[in-house]
């Protein structure tokens, strides 16, 4: 069986609701002392603002016409990130598709890919020569000696 907490033990039949009333001088007590701290915290504020206003100076007050804009230190935050990525790519494209000196003492230019690949189809790409080859080399890469470990004993 669960106890009901809203009845009283008392009467097991009783009004269902508490019949006691608050206490009034204890509510005023309440009320009183919480407006007179209410107070004190508010004439203490004032106290302490003046104070401040008088011991510290704020500076000039700042003109509506300052236009003068300090920039934070790099690295910034991007405004556009996506138009900028795509200048870079478009500055990267153009790059890639010009022509240009790279080097032009030592006679190195930058070409455009689709043309550099055309040469490379024409003109095939450079190969080392071939190694001239002594008539003992082919011999002995073939069959192992008798001093290697595969050799029999």
């Amino acid at each position: 069986m669960a106890i009901d907490p809203h009845k009283s033990p008392s009467s097991p039949n009783g009004p269902g609701y508490e019949t006691r009333d608050a206490n009034p001088v204890s509510v005023a007590k309440f009320g009183i002392t919480l407006g007179v701290v209410l107070i004190l915290i508010a004439i203490g504020m004032k106290w302490m603002f003046g104070y401040f206003a008088q011991t510290q100076t704020l500076g000039p007050a700042a003109s509506p016409f300052e236009n003068a804009r300090t920039l934070p230190p790099q690295p910034r935050l991007q405004v556009a990130p996506q138009a900028e990525i795509h200048n870079y790519w478009e500055q990267q494209h153009e790059i890639l598709k010009s022509y240009a000196w790279v080097d032009r003492h030592n006679g190195f230019v930058r070409i455009p890919i689709q043309r550099a690949m055309e040469l490379v189809i024409q003109r095939g790409l450079p190969m080392r020569p071939a190694a001239s080859e002594s008539p003992g080399t082919k011999e002995s890469a073939a069959s192992p000696s008798a001093n290697s470990a595969g050799g029999a004993r």
